[in-house]
C-alpha cells in the first residue's frame, strides 16, 4: 500500500461519514420541521408562545402538541394569561393527569363571558379530574335547570302525601336548580335533590290540618321545603320550587278507620268464639261429672241388695224390717208422682 495515499483515503471516509450525518440530520429536521411547523406557526402568530423545542418535548412525554397548541391558542384569544395558571407546562401536566384540556379551557371561557362566576385554573381542573363535566356545570350556573320531581324515570307518576284530615294529594313539583361550584367535588348529585324535596313536600302536606289548606296555598308547601336549606352538602343550589299539579286522592283516613273497625269486629268476634268454646268445654265437663256421679250412684245401689242379705244372714235385719222398708219406698214413691201429676197441671 502506498503511504501517501493513506491521508487521502482517510480524508474521503471522514467526508462520507460527515455527508452521512448531514443527511440524516437533514432528513430528521425536515420530518420534524414538517411536523411542527405549521403548530409553531399557529402558536407564533396567536402569541401563544409556544417553541418549537416544547413541541418537540411533548412528542416525547407522549402529549399531543396538537391539543395543548388549540387549547392554548383558545386560552389566548380569550384573555387567559400564564398569571392565571393557564401555562402551556400546567396544560401539560393536566393532559398528562388523564384530564381535558380543551373543556377545561372552554369552561373558563363560558366563566369568563358570563361576568357572574369566578373559575380559576386550578379548581377547573380539579373538577375535571374527579370525572364531573365542568362545562356542562358553568352552563348549569349561567342557565339554571330544572328538575321533574318524582323523576320521569320513577316508577309513581306523583308525590303522595296524607294530610291531618286524612284526604291524600297528589302532588308533582318542579325544581330549578343553579350549579354550585363550590360543592361540585364531593357534594351529592340531583338524585338528592329529589329525594329531599320529596321529602319535605310529604312533610309540608302531612303537618297541613286539611287538604284544603294546600288547595288554597299551593306555595305554603315551596316556602316550607325551601326554608329547610335541601341543597346543602349538594352540587346544586335551590332557586326555586314550583308545584306544577295538585290532584286529590282517596280518603286515606277513612279507608283506615274501616280497616280499624273491621278489626275491632273480628277481635271481638274472636273473643266471643273463646268464650262460647269456654262454656261448650264446661258444659261437658259438668255433663262427665254428672255421669260419673250416675255411675258412682249405680254402683251404691248395686251394693244395697249385697248389704241385705248379707243383713239377712246374719240377724241383722228381719222379715219385718224389710216389710216396713218396702212400705215406706212405695210411699215414697208415690208421694213424687202424685208431686209430678200437679207440675204438670200447673204448667198446663
Amino acid at each position: 500500500m502506498n503511504l501517501s495515499s493513506l491521508p487521502l483515503a482517510l480524508s474521503n471516509t471522514v467526508f462520507i461519514i460527515a455527508g452521512v450525518v448531514f443527511l440524516v440530520v437533514a432528513i430528521v429536521f425536515i420530518t420534524v420541521v414538517a411536523r411542527y411547523f405549521r403548530l409553531w406557526i399557529q402558536s407564533y402568530m396567536t402569541g401563544a408562545g409556544i417553541s418549537m423545542f416544547d413541541l418537540i418535548v411533548m412528542t416525547f412525554r407522549k402529549v399531543n402538541p396538537t391539543v395543548i397548541v388549540r387549547s392554548k391558542i383558545m386560552a389566548v384569544q380569550a384573555g387567559l394569561t400564564d398569571a392565571e395558571g393557564v401555562t402551556t407546562q400546567a396544560l401539560q401536566a393536566h393532559y398528562m393527569a388523564g384530564g381535558n384540556v380543551p373543556l377545561v379551557i372552554r369552561s373558563m371561557i363560558a366563566a369568563r363571558k358570563a361576568k357572574i362566576i369566578d373559575l380559576g385554573f386550578k379548581q377547573a381542573t380539579a373538577i375535571d379530574l374527579a370525572g364531573r363535566n365542568i362545562l356542562e356545570a358553568v352552563q348549569t350556573s349561567v342557565y339554571p335547570r330544572v328538575i321533574d320531581c318524582p323523576s320521569k324515570s320513577s316508577k309513581k307518576p306523583s308525590l303522595d302525601a296524607v294530610a291531618k284530615d286524612g284526604i291524600q294529594l297528589k302532588v308533582k313539583a318542579r325544581v330549578t336548580v343553579r350549579a354550585n361550584l363550590d360543592q361540585l367535588i364531593g357534594g351529592a348529585t340531583e338524585e338528592t335533590i329529589i329525594a329531599r324535596v320529596g321529602e319535605g313536600i310529604v312533610s309540608a302536606i302531612g303537618s297541613a290540618d286539611t287538604h284544603a289548606d294546600v288547595l288554597e296555598n299551593p306555595d305554603r308547601i315551596s316556602k316550607a321545603v325551601l326554608a329547610r336549606r335541601l341543597d346543602s352538602q349538594t352540587a346544586f343550589e335551590i332557586v326555586s320550587i314550583d308545584i306544577a299539579d295538585i290532584d286529590v286522592g282517596d280518603n286515606i283516613g277513612a279507608r283506615l278507620q274501616a280497616d280499624k273497625a273491621e278489626a275491632d269486629t273480628r277481635v271481638a268476634q274472636a273473643k266471643a268464639e273463646r268464650r262460647r268454646a269456654a262454656a261448650v268445654a264446661t258444659e261437658q265437663e259438668n255433663m262427665a261429672t254428672i255421669e260419673q256421679n250416675r255411675a258412682t250412684l249405680v254402683e251404691a245401689q248395686a251394693e244395697v241388695p249385697k248389704a241385705m242379705a248379707e243383713a239377712f244372714q246374719t240377724g241383722g235385719l228381719g222379715i219385718l224390717d224389710y216389710y216396713k222398708l218396702q212400705n215406706v219406698q212405695a210411699d215414697t214413691d208415690m208421694r213424687e208422682a202424685i208431686a209430678g201429676a200437679g207440675e204438670k197441671r200447673v204448667a198446663g
